[in-house]
């Protein structure tokens, strides 16, 4: 149920694909796609420093590393992967060292990502990380609607302190205060583009700390 407690239809392109076939094969049969607590299948949108980019639609549960080097074919010219984005503008960052990490609900929680649009952009050895946060967070800050303090203001502080990060004007202080603006924004915005916004650079701090030091220090 949603709105005034009715029966609702969520109308997006993959609620709408995913209809008629449940109709016609049952509840029972698009269960046993995927993982037992998110079946059936997702939509994803492979961008970034892959062979094959595209749209692919792959079972619930499939790991990262058969996205990147099944479906996308691998990354060009022999560079190592650094990283993969889940999730779209406002996703996390996973390290090349958690590429076996299935793509379903629980399991990029539990890696301080999320589903979100289902968009997976992969990043290689050359991609600056720190550079990386601030584009998408930039994007995600001018997209605030406005009407919480939260977003509006702390993403906009976020993006300051990336600013004076990328340009060698940052502390280590600096990495701090990120942090914390991160969870207050995170933990104080009304809806989810705000409650979302700080995930990329939060991960980015989690996984790939060394990249942000090295900015500061170097």
């Amino acid at each position: 149920s949603g709105l005034w407690g009715k029966p609702t239809v969520v109308d997006n392109i993959k609620t709408l694909a995913s209809v008629p076939p449940i109709v016609v094969r049952g509840g029972d049969w698009f269960s046993s796609i995927g993982t037992p607590a998110s079946p059936g299948t997702v939509v994803v949108s492979l961008t970034g420093k892959v062979a094959n980019s595209g749209v692919a639609e792959v079972p619930m549960g499939t790991p990262l590393s058969k996205l990147v080097y099944e479906v996308g074919g691998g990354i060009p010219n022999k560079k190592n992967l650094k990283a993969v984005q889940v999730g779209g503008p406002s996703g996390g960052f996973l390290p090349g060292g958690r590429i076996e990490t299935p793509l379903d609900f629980d399991s990029l929680a539990e890696a301080g990502g999320i589903m979100g649009s289902s968009g997976i952009m992969v990043m290689d050895e050359e991609t600056c990380m720190v550079d990386a946060a601030r584009t998408f967070l930039s994007f995600v800050a001018g997209e605030s609607c406005g009407k919480c303090v939260a977003c509006r203001v702390g993403t906009r502080h976020m993006v300051g302190l990336l600013d004076k990060i990328a340009t060698g004007r940052g502390t280590e202080e600096d990495l701090a205060k990120l942090e914390r603006l991160g969870e207050i924004v995170r933990a104080s915005s009304l809806c989810g583009l705000g409650q979302t916004a700080p995930i990329p650079v939060l991960t980015a701090l989690r996984y790939l700390r060394s990249e942000f030091i090295a900015h500061v220090v170097d």
